[in-house]
């Protein structure tokens, strides 16, 4: 660890350390966003089979209805789910990445989960094979 986040008091590392936390929770949210989006584009693929299907079978008018109602349809206004996926990346997700990059370089010397690495020193069991410093 630098000589000067071992300078860092304990509150302000406990705060870089939300700020971390916070990023967490956006990187998990941005995790279900893909998933979201790989759900509803297979689920466009497989009405897209159905519509396929219907119409093989003979049910033109409903295929016809389905295919241009639904099959490509916008998520959103104007959006498919790749641009809502673009649009969270550029607008929200880069910025935080950003922010807590900013937080870790002013205060923190660079060091990513000071507060954790003072708890792992607080809490391990010094001389304990399993409770070691470092890998």
């Amino acid at each position: 660890m630098p000589d000067r986040a071992e300078q860092v008091s304990d509150t302000t590392a406990e705060a870089a350390g939300k700020v971390s936390e916070a990023l967490e929770y956006v990187e998990r949210a941005r995790g279900h966003l893909y998933s979201f989006h790989q759900l509803i584009g297979h689920a466009d693929l497989v009405l897209g089979e159905a519509v396929d299907a219907l119409r093989a079978d003979g049910h033109t008018d409903l295929a016809d209805a389905l295919e241009t109602e639904m099959v490509g349809r916008n998520v959103l206004n104007g959006r498919w789910t790749f641009q809502v996926v673009e649009e969270f990346d550029d607008t929200y997700w880069l910025p935080f990445r950003a922010a807590d990059q900013r937080v870790r370089d002013e205060l923190m010397d660079g060091v990513r989960h000071l507060h954790e690495a003072r708890m792992k020193e607080q809490r391990r069991t010094h001389g304990h094979p399993d409770h070691t410093e470092n890998p």
